[in-house]
């Protein structure tokens, strides 16, 4: 979704069917339906009561999509003032409780005090090439719970240096986007 407004569905849970807004904003690009289905359906058996961080959230569909199906908190971060107040906005209006918007820049929120979360996503935008450094320092800052899980989206064809910690679980495209989840093991 480059540069026009719209809404997307939430599409399991307790808020299923909700519509969240996303604002018209450029390389604004929310995760497509038929993946996150298949992200939760693989998370299914770890999500209820997880503690999450969206990173580089967006329109925040991730961690709303987590929150919805039974996640005890999902922490936002995301660096556009106006997607996180949209995302502010959707999570009011949707009641959805255990939802926290922090309006930063991802590798500067990393540098803070950290907490460990046990899921994870990691969607940054594709042009700006952040994998590399942000995997880094969630894994050598005390931001991942010993056998967290995290999420990747990124182009297809794209060869990620992520940590030798991080496994891969399971993967698959979408077009020309690549979703992978990854468990970490000590």
């Amino acid at each position: 979704m480059s540069g026009a407004a719209g809404r997307i569905r939430i599409i399991g849970g307790t808020l299923r069917n909700s519509r969240l807004d996303v604002p018209g904003l450029p390389g604004l690009r929310p995760t497509a339906e038929r993946v996150r289905e298949t992200l939760f359906n693989w998370l299914a058996p770890v999500i209820a009561g997880a503690e999450c961080l969206d990173l580089c959230a967006g329109t925040g569909a991730l961690g709303i999509e987590a929150l919805s199906r039974g996640a005890a908190r999902t922490q936002f971060v995301e660096r556009d003032p106006r997607a996180a107040q949209a995302l502010r906005g959707n999570l009011v209006r949707l009641k959805a409780a255990g939802g926290e918007v922090a309006a930063a820049d991802a590798g500067a929120y990393l540098q803070g005090p950290a907490r460990p979360y046990g899921v994870v996503f990691l969607d940054p935008p594709f042009a700006l090439e952040l994998w590399e450094p942000l995997s880094r320092r969630l894994e050598s800052g005390g931001w991942l719970s010993p056998s967290a899980w995290i999420y990747v989206e990124s182009p297809r064809g794209k060869t990620l240096g992520l940590p030798p910690a991080w496994q891969l679980h399971r993967e698959g495209h979408a077009g020309e986007v690549r979703y992978a989840l990854y468990r970490r093991v000590a």
